[in-house]
């Protein structure tokens, strides 16, 4: 696992998204595992800027989303398929029939789930992985307890993730209660994964996440024995960090 610290959140999402570029361009037919929420925004909108830029080819890129809400469909406006049409795919020239997204109104979660891996499989494996990580140690909808083994799969979410959520919908109740997530042995199997967080709010789940015990409790301690991981996080994220901190320095 490798650290790296940087000052703010726009030279995270920098950093990101130049490791992106470097690995589409290196290999124009990888399969990228992509996450929602306001962490990769900064990401996706520099993919925008190289891609408008600097000629940045995304035609022959597969794509597989982390997660997805059960219950909204994709025209919902806070549905993962809305997010991310309007955030990244509506502005770059990634194939329609390559993106992949778990569909939240499957009438059979279970056989959704199961063939989203099928679908992974058969694309020949997750090449490079964003994450996010919540607040309590989560990434994808990878609540705390989840097993670490786990694939994907349809999950409740916690109340204190439903909270954080809550802040894109007009009230709490309209807060879906389930998801379908990759599970944490899904996103382990990526060659490469990128773990990002900013912001103060993140910070005690960064020092779980890198100086604590891999634990199910913390499902983002995971990382920690992935053979190409690298966590990235700015100042404010890293503030709880200890010894890691020292050497990343």
């Amino acid at each position: 696992m490798l650290l790296m610290i940087r000052e703010n959140y726009e030279e995270i999402c920098k950093v990101a998204a130049q490791k992106f570029a470097d690995f589409i361009r290196k290999k124009p037919n990888c399969v990228l595992g992509l996450a929602t929420g306001s962490t990769p925004l900064g990401v996706y909108k520099e993919l925008i800027r190289i891609y408008q830029e600097e000629n940045l080819d995304f035609s022959l890129v597969q794509t597989f989303n982390l997660d997805e809400y059960v219950g909204l469909p994709w025209e919902h406006d806070q549905s993962y398929y809305y997010f991310m049409k309007k955030n990244l795919f509506d502005h770059i020239n990634v194939h329609p029939n390559s993106i992949h997204i778990p569909n939240g109104m499957a009438s059979d979660i279970e056989q959704e789930c199961l063939e989203y891996e099928k679908q992974i499989i058969e694309a020949g494996g997750i090449d490079l992985q964003i994450l996010g990580i919540g607040s309590n140690g989560h990434i994808a909808f990878n609540e705390p307890f989840s097993s670490l083994g786990s694939r994907t799969r349809i999950k409740t979410l916690t109340e204190k993730t439903r909270q954080d959520n809550a802040r894109f919908f007009k009230s709490m109740d309209e807060v879906p209660k389930y998801a379908i997530t990759m599970g944490v042995g899904t996103i382990m199997d990526s060659r490469s994964v990128i773990l990002l967080a900013s912001g103060s709010n993140k910070s005690w789940a960064i020092k779980n996440t890198v100086e604590g015990p891999i634990t199910a409790r913390v499902p983002a301690t995971i990382v920690q024995i992935h053979r190409h991981a690298t966590v990235l996080v700015d100042r404010d994220a890293a503030s709880e960090l200890t010894d890691a901190i020292k050497i990343s320095e």
